[in-house]
């Protein structure tokens, strides 16, 4: 680490939790994130300037004016413009040390196993339940921790799906693909913007602790926020045995 990194991340580095150990492990880290909107802006601002050393982001949308109301990573001179690349803008202006990986596509099938396949975490912040299916699998394949995001309306959710720990529960285990969730979209429902910080931020701070093994994750919980009464709901979950994703021999790890 040399003299401008050691000042850029002194006030992680002053952190005895961290320190200059923790810090390394952040810098070689190399994270894929799955959604460059309203979870994807936060979660990827703050990965950034954390000093997470290889950032990918998947997303195939253009930056939208109704995008601008919560999805800080865009300015409305990049209406327009992949959001993917003007997310890469954004991340390189606030730490140019890092790698920025811009993707406009949708990830599925055999390119998201190879992305998955290449980074220590993943972060689920899209907004469809086929896509977070295909991500869940994906990291479940290749034992890589996931960590789930959602928000619409004043409603967010959180957690941590780690397939390291051969007892976690996977997103599928909370989650069943087989059952019917009603799909409601932003663009239909609308969402409180602030909401998609809080959510997304907590996204990059428990990504943060993965990479650096350090406290304890919300594997196993599932943390629900209502914003309205900004009161927060704590779920105990837990590996479901006859999971389709999870619980089979032949999805386990190769």
């Amino acid at each position: 680490m040399n003299d401008n990194q050691l000042l850029r991340y002194s006030r992680h580095i002053l952190l005895e939790q961290i320190g200059i150990e923790g810090q390394e492990k952040i810098n070689a880290a190399r994270v894929l994130i799955v959604g460059a909107g309203g979870l994807g802006s936060p979660a990827a601002l703050y990965l950034a300037s954390a000093g997470v050393g290889q950032i990918t982001l998947v997303d195939n949308d253009t930056v939208d004016l109704t995008n601008l109301q919560r999805q800080i990573l865009h300015t409305t001179e990049r209406v327009g413009k992949p959001k993917v690349e003007s997310g890469q803008i954004s991340l390189q202006q606030i730490n140019p040390e890092i790698t920025v990986i811009a993707l406009q596509e949708r990830a599925e099938g055999a390119r998201l196993d190879e992305l998955v396949q290449g980074a220590d975490v993943v972060l689920d912040c899209c907004d469809n339940f086929v896509t977070r299916h295909a991500v869940n699998a994906a990291c479940v394949k290749h034992a890589v921790p996931l960590v789930s995001g959602a928000a619409i309306g004043f409603d967010g959710q959180i957690s941590v799906f780690n397939q390291r720990d051969p007892n976690a529960p996977c997103y599928a285990c909370v989650f069943p693909p087989q059952q019917q969730f009603e799909e409601v979209l932003c663009s239909s429902m609308g969402v409180f913007a602030p909401l998609v910080g809080i959510i997304g931020t907590m996204q990059a701070a428990e990504a943060l602790k993965v990479v650096m093994q350090i406290g304890r994750t919300l594997s196993g919980r599932l943390l629900m926020l209502d914003a309205m009464s900004m009161e927060w709901t704590r779920i105990g979950i837990k590996k479901n045995p006859a999971c389709p994703v999870c619980g089979q021999p032949s999805h386990s790890p190769s």
